[in-house]
């Protein structure tokens, strides 16, 4: 603890120090000391330090400031019985150099403090991601357990709007991709003479990888960000804590329901989003001649159910992930109605770069697997 006393001298003014210099010593004194400098104008300021245990660069700026006011104010500065160490630590410093330090601070510097940061940053959202999915795993499978502690009227709603609700824009994202993806694979393959293999580009493309992906980033942003802010929102008005009080936990309460009719209802809207990703490229292959007899029987040659599953069984970890993410993000929303539209936003760039990751994850084990 310091103690700073500012006291009343013939020539001047005499700031008897005592204790540490610090930070905190500093800031609770700083107003309270140049205040009093600027009631008297003193002519001289003489600082007593022998009492004084402890310096740090806050005491510094400290009294490097009251040397420069007493410049500015044409008077003089003096500092006593100050130890050789603290002496030799001042001399090091004036608030010239300091300043100079500060506006010197290279762009280099800078920017690997912003990239430290930023890494800190990451690292705690990853630690905090990782803990939640662990929890919420366990949460999930003791539930699936104990059916009659899940809320199934909550399950089955939250099926009905993520799900029925979302099929309108599913199929009609699927349609309109299959639609340009053979627009576009038909000029080139036309360059061959090899149009007709348009539909197997098209089975082969929408089955293993392109359908699950497009599903799932059209729910992560209807549902994930639905997710968020609704429990956000709940957290803003302080109905989470209403949870805590009544004994529920907010976990099993509001994320398992929402992470059960994700994993339920992705799947489905991926076989959707499928077959209209072919009746649209069914659409242009009749444009160009081609019979729906023949574009479907390519269709059923080229078609394998090793593709059809394993693009499925990426949906149901696509699911889980989305949910989960939207309801952590929800959990975690600060104060104010900025930090809802907040959570909302985080949680979409989150779930769009958690499904390629996994998805890349599935690509090398299919890789492995030879599917």
């Amino acid at each position: 603890m310091s103690v700073i006393e500012v006291q009343t001298k013939d020539d001047g003014a005499l700031i008897k120090l005592a204790g540490r210099l610090d930070t905190e010593g500093v800031a609770q004194s700083w107003s309270a000391v140049f205040l009093q400098l600027q009631r008297l104008k003193p002519d001289k300021v003489t600082v007593d330090a022998s009492g004084l245990d402890y310096l740090d660069g806050a005491g510094i700026a400290f009294l490097l400031s009251i040397q420069r006011s007493q410049e500015d104010s044409q008077g003089s500065f003096e500092i006593v019985q100050l130890s050789p160490s603290f002496q030799q630590l001042l001399d090091s410093s004036t608030i010239d150099g300091l300043a100079a330090a500060s506006a010197s601070l290279s762009s280099f510097q800078q920017v690997a403090e912003d990239l430290g940061r930023a890494g800190y940053s990451v690292r705690d959202d990853l630690k905090q991601q990782i803990s939640f999915m662990g929890e919420l795993a366990y949460k999930l499978v003791t539930s699936l357990l104990r059916p009659h502690q899940i809320r199934w009227r909550e399950f089955w709603f939250l099926a009905e709007k993520a799900g029925a609700d979302a099929i309108n824009i599913t199929i009609l994202m699927g349609f309109l991709i299959g639609l340009i993806l053979a627009f576009q694979s038909a000029v080139a393959m036309a360059q061959f003479g090899a149009q007709i293999y348009v539909a197997d580009l098209i089975v082969l493309t929408m089955f293993k990888e392109m359908g699950p992906l497009i599903t799932a980033f059209i729910i992560a942003s209807r549902s994930g960000s639905a997710f968020a802010a609704e429990i956000g929102t709940m957290k803003v008005n302080e109905e989470l804590d209403a949870l805590h009080t009544f004994g529920m936990d907010p976990v099993r309460f509001l994320a398992v329901p929402r992470v059960m009719a994700l994993v339920l209802v992705l799947p489905l809207l991926t076989l959707f989003n499928n077959l209209f990703s072919l009746l649209g490229a069914q659409a242009v292959m009749a444009m160009l001649g081609f019979s729906p007899i023949v574009f479907w029987d390519r269709c059923r040659d080229t078609a394998d159910l090793t593709d059809l599953f394993g693009g499925l069984a990426k949906t149901v970890v696509f699911g889980y992930f989305i949910a989960a993410i939207g309801c952590l993000r929800g959990l975690h929303t600060g104060k104010g109605a900025s930090a809802v539209g907040d959570s909302a936003t985080s949680a979409v760039v989150t779930c769009i770069v958690m499904i390629v990751v996994v998805d890349g994850i599935f690509a090398v084990i299919y890789y492995s697997l030879g599917i």
